[in-house]
């Protein structure tokens, strides 16, 4: 046992008995998971009741955005882990238990219908969130989205692919970024999870699904959360389907009152909203392998470099972008020593 590890438990010691549900039990400690931050958890048991424990240390994680907005969502009705206790000082934290079955394991082509319509009016009710204080969360705006793409050009071109970009490139990439943007900052602004997908909802049986993971919410455009979970980076589907998700939350919007354009622009927003959104992922990825040693991400730049390539090859000026991802881009990542032979060998770029 590590010392953060004895020192949760100690913690623990003083705040399981301060809970209503707890009986008084022996408990037990044991782990759950990591993610892609500095966090830990754990789960604590003690006979048919139990807890996830948090270990955040507090010089890497700041948790307090985490326990105020938990707050806010849980007032408004949606179902969020409920803090039973937290040290920000110590960065730890109880949690109620949603247990262990992410959406992801639970999707299928039987049960995709049924889970996204619940995840997606979990969506339409997370948008209408408002602080109760009045202030406003951090809002993505243009410095924001624009450190988040330059992660794809500085991690991903640059430090794992290893190129070098001549001037016309450097403009290209610019032109993409700008791009993107411009199209994100037309949108109505709304809370945004910024990381609404199939590993961040927990499913429970006949429940709403739990909500997880929303500690870098903001305030910002309307596609982005949609946009996370039809175009997850873990898991992919038929356009057809995704584009009568879309309609679908579109006409839902209209009928809560939001003024919006039609379906086609609409699409078109969601596309380049997805097209910022993967270069920020992709970048990730690779910095979560290079600099933190978690190279299990890579696996999911093909696909994620697909939607790019898709979305840059159905945009009119962005199509030379298009171009130079599948004739420069993809050729230099099959060439990487960063991808294991079984990442790439199988993959079809679309």
């Amino acid at each position: 046992m590590d010392q953060r590890c004895a020192q949760l438990k100690n913690w623990l010691e003083q705040e399981l008995p301060k809970l209503d549900t707890y009986d008084g039990c022996e408990w037990q400690l044991s782990a759950v998971s990591g993610d892609a931050s500095f966090r830990r958890y754990f789960r604590a048991q003690s006979g048919d009741m139990s807890w996830i424990a948090v270990d955040a240390p507090p010089e890497k994680e700041n948790s307090l955005p985490f326990v105020t907005i938990a707050g806010e969502l849980e007032s408004a009705g949606i179902s969020v882990p409920h803090i039973h206790a937290h040290d920000l000082s110590q960065g730890f934290m109880l949690l109620e238990d949603f247990g262990d079955d992410l959406y992801m394991a639970k999707l299928n082509e039987t049960t995709v219908g049924r889970l996204y319509g619940q995840a997606l009016d979990t969506l339409l009710a997370m948008q209408e969130c408002q602080p109760s204080n009045g202030r406003m969360f951090p809002l993505y705006d243009r410095p924001l989205l624009s450190r988040e793409v330059e992660l794809f050009r500085e991690w991903f071109l640059q430090k794992l692919l290893g190129m070098t970009l001549d001037e016309q490139e450097q403009e290209m990439v610019e032109f993409l970024f700008n791009y993107v943007i411009d199209a994100a900052l037309e949108q109505p602004t709304v809370f945004v999870h910024r990381d609404y997908h199939s590993r961040n909802l927990m499913y429970r049986e006949n429940k709403a699904p739990g909500v997880i993971d929303f500690q870098d919410a903001v305030e910002g455009p309307l596609t982005y959360d949609l946009v996370s979970i039809l175009r997850d980076c873990y898991i992919s589907w038929p356009d057809e389907q995704v584009y009568e998700w879309v309609e679908d939350f579109r006409l839902s919007l209209i009928e809560r009152g939001k003024v919006l354009p039609d379906s086609i622009y609409f699409k078109r927003w969601f596309d380049l909203m997805g097209a910022q959104r993967h270069l920020k992922a992709i970048g990730i990825f690779v910095r979560l392998n290079i600099r933190d040693g978690k190279s299990g991400y890579l696996a999911d730049i093909p696909r994620t470099m697909n939607y790019l390539i898709a979305v840059a090859a159905k945009t009119e000026e962005l199509k030379p972008i298009a171009g130079w991802l599948v004739q420069k881009v993809v050729p230099q990542m099959r060439q990487s020593p960063y991808f294991e032979a079984n990442v790439l060998d199988n993959w079809v770029v679309e």
